[in-house]
């Protein structure tokens, strides 16, 4: 039944878009496109062609359009703001919609819109975060690639060309996003500067900052760069140690926020009767606030103590 709503929906707003974007094609045709005839397929791709020019159609620039992109190329997605954005409006009215068909209330349908909101955002963040964990692990292989190609006798362009070519996503892309600014004529100190506010990385500042200073003072940069790649496998070291001496800490925090509500359950279906006073009478409301608030406070006390920066 669900999948039948769901392929019902799809379609609803797919044939919706192509009544629209019928609507609004242009009028300017040449008397030889007139007289031929137009194939289904060739009107599913006009429509396809102006539904795209719709979403992607550039307006005035805003810091949040350009705080959107920046992430869209941090999580390594290829597609627009605009284009995410409406991926967001998509998601809100299917997930609101399924959620009122389903529960058949009011309420529901503002959750279930809030889920499609916030579902694309969290899976973008996520999307963030792997990118940059692979970035991390993989810029001190680049690193010591571009120190012996400069002990090979190769430049420092020569040398990251090289290293873009050894290897892998998400290094690859971002070496050579370096390699094209720079051949757009962009000098190798503003095409780091932008490299890194392109993607925020601590390991990867420590290489900006390096090169940077090199350029003014002059020096050994395969020597600075040996250094480099020692520090961040050290502070990688330490984070692992970290990491696994607060894995218990973590552990019982999740524990202890989740210990309340699986035993709120469990008792409601052994007895239902016996915990509904909670709900029903108002000191037991009140207590379910208190604890719902005081569970959340030392979950997140217990996420920060747990919580060390290297």
């Amino acid at each position: 039944m669900i999948v039948l709503l769901l392929f019902a929906v799809f379609i609803s707003t797919f044939l919706l878009l192509l009544l629209l974007s019928f609507a609004l094609r242009t009028e300017t045709v040449s008397d030889h496109s007139r007289n031929e005839p137009v194939t289904f397929k060739e009107n599913l791709k006009n429509a396809n062609e102006r539904l795209k020019f719709l979403i992607t159609r550039r307006k005035k620039p805003s810091r949040k359009k350009d705080r959107l992109e920046q992430k869209l190329q941090v999580a390594g997605i290829p597609i627009k703001a605009e284009e995410f954005v409406a991926f967001q409006v998509f998601a809100v009215l299917i997930a609101g919609g399924l959620f009122h068909l389903i529960f058949n209330h009011a309420a529901m349908l503002v959750l279930g819109g809030l889920l499609g909101l916030m579902a694309p955002a969290i899976w973008l963040k996520a999307k963030q975060k792997k990118r940059i964990r692979k970035f991390n692990e993989g810029l001190p292989g680049m690193i010591t690639s571009v120190i012996g190609s400069l002990r090979a006798g190769f430049s420092f362009p020569q040398a990251l060309q090289l290293a873009a070519e050894e290897s892998y996503s998400p290094i690859k892309e971002e070496v050579e996003f370096v390699l094209k600014t720079m051949q757009y004529g962009t000098s190798l100190e503003e095409a780091f500067i932008e490299w890194r506010s392109r993607m925020p990385s601590e390991d990867l500042d420590l290489l900006v900052e390096a090169v940077l200073i090199q350029r003014q003072v002059g020096g050994n940069l395969a020597y600075l760069l040996e250094k480099i790649v020692n520090t961040t496998r050290e502070r990688t070291k330490m984070e692992g140690q970290i990491k696994t001496l607060t894995a218990q800490g973590k552990l019982s925090g999740l524990v202890i926020g989740l210990l309340p509500f699986v035993l709120g359950i469990i008792i409601y279906m052994m007895n239902p009767d016996y915990i509904g006073t909670l709900f029903v009478h108002p000191v037991g409301q009140m207590l379910l606030v208190a604890a719902t608030v005081g569970g959340l406070i030392g979950f997140f006390f217990i996420r920060k103590i747990t919580t060390i920066e290297v």
